[in-house]
């Protein structure tokens, strides 16, 4: 297995982290943030269309958004994608731009919030231990075919533990980092 190898499964490893950390941003923490409304969808010009591609959303306030809608002719459409989505939010229409109080969250929703921040973290666990056991496997591969020695495969496996142990640190750390916002008043 060639350093080659080592540094395709490092960038699968940093890929989920950065997948996690886009997960993360679209869970509430009672303050603004662009990120949150990522996931909504808004029924535009007969398709479903991701709301950054129909509005401009901008922070004024450390609890308000605004989204600016381009067309007229949709804002109807985001403010209902607004108010179905799950978020909980209330946008307020005002001509084209759409301002979105967000609310305090009360404890039992910041404890919600928290574990669905463990789960996409233990989800991100489990693919970083995938993409290990992918390398371990190609690294016996290579064993076994006599490409790589047995002190190599050792050396080897070593070098993807500690990768992995270090990914697995990160993504505890940003949960831990996460958790400590949630739960902040």
């Amino acid at each position: 297995m060639s350093e080659k190898n080592i540094a395709e499964f490092k960038r699968r490893m940093g890929g989920t982290v950065e997948a996690l950390k886009n997960e993360f941003s679209g869970l509430r923490t009672g303050r603004a943030s662009a990120g949150l409304l990522d996931p909504i969808m808004v029924d535009a010009y007969g398709a479903m269309t991701p709301l950054n591609q129909v509005a401009g959303i901008t922070i004024p306030e450390p609890r308000m958004l605004t989204v600016t809608v381009w067309d007229q002719s949709v804002i109807k459409a985001v403010e209902k994608a607004i108010r179905e989505s799950d978020l909980g939010l209330n946008p307020i229409a005002e001509g084209n731009v759409l301002r979105i109080p967000i609310p305090e969250l009360n404890e039992q929703r910041r404890i919600e919030i928290s574990k669905v921040a463990g789960k996409y973290a233990e989800t991100a666990r489990i693919s970083v231990r995938n993409i290990r056991r992918d390398a371990m496997d190609s690294a016996k591969k290579d064993k076994k075919s006599g490409d790589l020695s047995e002190d190599d495969f050792h050396r080897l496996g070593d070098k993807i533990q500690k990768m992995t142990d270090s990914f697995i640190a990160e993504i505890d750390s940003l949960l831990g980092d996460k958790e400590k916002e949630i739960m902040q008043v």
